[in-house]
Order: C-alpha cells, then structure tokens, then sequence
C-alpha cells in the first residue's frame, strides 16, 4: 500500500478564486415583481428627497433668486457664510444647545415613557399611548403655550407668580433672552414625543416571550435587568429608526422657536440653523445662500446618524 503525502496541498480551480460577475439586468428580470413594489416609493424618495438634495448642492454655489437665472458664484456662499454671516455663528451656537440637550433628553423621554405605557392594561395603554402621541400632531399647541407664557399679567404663569407675591411685574418670558431658550427647550421637549414613541411602543409589543423566560431561568430577577439585557438588545432596529427622527429633530429646530418667540428673535438668542435658511429662503429669497446652509446643515446630520449608528450596532 502507497503511502501518501498528508501534508500536500488540494489544488482549487482557478475559477473558483474569481468573483462571480453579477447580471444586474438580470437579476432585476428575476426579481421583477419585488422591484415593481419597491418602484413607487424608490421614485417617490427619488423625486422628493435625492433630486432636491443634489438641486441644493449646486444651487449652493450659485446667486439666485428664483427671478433669474442662478449665477455662478463657486465658493463665495461658504467663504461668507463662515467669515461674514455673524448671525451664522450665532445660529450654529444655539442649534448646537438645541441638539445637545434635547437630542438625548427626548430620547431616552420616548424610549422610558414607552417602556411604562408598555407595562399598563391594553385599553389603558392604548388611551395613554394617545395622550402622549396626541401634541405631536396638533396644530393648536402654539396657542396653548403663547397662553401659558404670555407676558402681560393675564398669562397663566404670570398671573399665578402675581397672585402668590413671587413676582413684582410680569416677566416676558418668550422675549426675554434670559428665560426664552429655557422655555422653548421645555416645550420641544414635550412635543417630541411623536413618531420614536410609537416606534418604541411597537418594539415592546413585538419581543419574543421566550427570552424573557429564558432570561428567567438563567438569572434575570426584576423589570430593570430585563430591559437592559433582553429588552435593548432586541430592539435595534427601533432605537436606530428612532435615534435617526430624534437627530432630525433636534438639528431641525425651527418651527417652534419662530412661532413663540417671534421673528427675529430679541439679540438672535433663538436663531436656529434652520431659522437662518428660512430668513434667507423664504424671506429674503436668496435660494443660494440658504441653500449652501441646508446642505451643510444635512452633512452634519448625515456624520450624526453615522455615529449613533456605529454606537448602537450589534457586535459579532
């Protein structure tokens, strides 16, 4: 009997090692019924977000107006953007306060809030999740708010402070640069509670039982273990869905700010990014230049999602 040589090497064809080319034509003809369901939205999100965006990066070099033609202008929107617009400076500085302190907060506000409602009977859950979904929705909540803070001594917080001595005269609370951003940060906090919250509260309706009864049996003991090692774990999906909205909102903030505490708001102290592109959009109608701080306002968003994403990815 021959002996044979254990350590010789098994030759693999060479068309093996080759990557194998992919008919893209001919993948799509394969899977034709699922690219025509995918169709409407592709050219939904084509039309309305891609087309826009790319118009917004080249319309950020030129002057225009929406009368004329855009004239090119190459850099000078960024060079003056940084080196001449103060109020820039200004709108990066209270955006940043903005994002930072109501980009988490609201959060971890949608994530918990969820996490309680989820824990309540199903009629009540079901009320609760209303309540709490219902101001992101309404039109009316500016009025509310402009009530409550009003600054004559008819406002409620005014006219309570009044009435228990706290207070020698009414405060304007929605003009006064002292006490403005504190309040619009209250009311944005509040409002934020939309569409991360239903996305959490889904997530809690979808977990897999067993693992809770295998959490059980391997040691898990009250409601707080189970959220920080089932309940997160497995919810990837909506904590990054949500991250994404709660970044979007807080880097967008706007609306909120020019409708409460006016517009321009007393020494910039509530001029936001977005404030900046709708001053220079809407009102001044210099397409251009409020284009060039959109697009570097959707770059700063874009490096945000990248890095939540990188921190709430799973791990091999």
């Amino acid at each position: 009997m021959n002996n044979q040589n254990t350590n010789s090497t098994v030759a693999i064809p060479e068309a093996l090692n080759k990557p194998q080319k992919v008919n893209v034509w001919k993948e799509m003809k394969k899977n034709k019924i699922s690219y025509a369901m995918v169709a409407p939205f592709m050219i939904l999100f084509t039309i309305f977000t891609i087309v826009p965006v790319l118009a917004s990066c080249i319309l950020s070099f030129t002057y225009f107006n929406m009368l004329e033609w855009p004239e090119w202008r190459g850099w000078y929107n960024y060079q003056r953007l940084f080196l001449d617009d103060e109020i820039f400076l200004i709108a990066i500085r209270v955006t940043l306060k903005f994002a930072v302190i109501t980009g988490p907060l609201s959060y971890l506000i949608c994530f918990f809030f969820a996490w309680f409602i989820n824990e309540l009977p199903p009629k009540i859950r079901a009320f609760m999740t209303m309540v709490f979904y219902a101001p992101s929705l309404c039109g009316s909540v500016y009025t509310i708010w402009t009530f409550i803070f009003s600054g004559d001594s008819y406002g409620v917080l005014n006219s309570y402070l009044l009435q228990w001595g706290i207070l020698d005269g009414p405060i304007q609370w929605l003009t006064d640069e002292n006490y403005n951003v504190t309040i619009i940060i209250i009311i944005q906090l509040w409002l934020s509670l939309g569409t991360s919250f239903l996305a959490f509260i889904a997530g809690f309706q979808t977990q897999d039982r067993s693992l809770f009864e295998a959490g059980a049996i391997d040691g898990i003991r009250n409601r707080f273990q189970e959220l920080f090692y089932i309940t997160v774990p497995s919810m990837k999906p909506q904590l990054m869905f949500g991250a994404v909205i709660q970044i979007a909102g807080a880097f967008g903030v706007g609306a909120v700010p020019r409708a409460l505490g006016g517009f321009p708001s007393t020494n910039y102290s509530l001029q936001t990014i977005e404030t900046h592109i709708f001053d220079y959009g809407s009102v001044r109608y210099e397409m251009g230049y409020a284009s060039a701080i959109a697009f570097l306002l959707a770059i700063v968003m874009i490096l945000t999602r990248n890095l939540i994403s990188k921190l709430l990815q799973e791990k091999d």
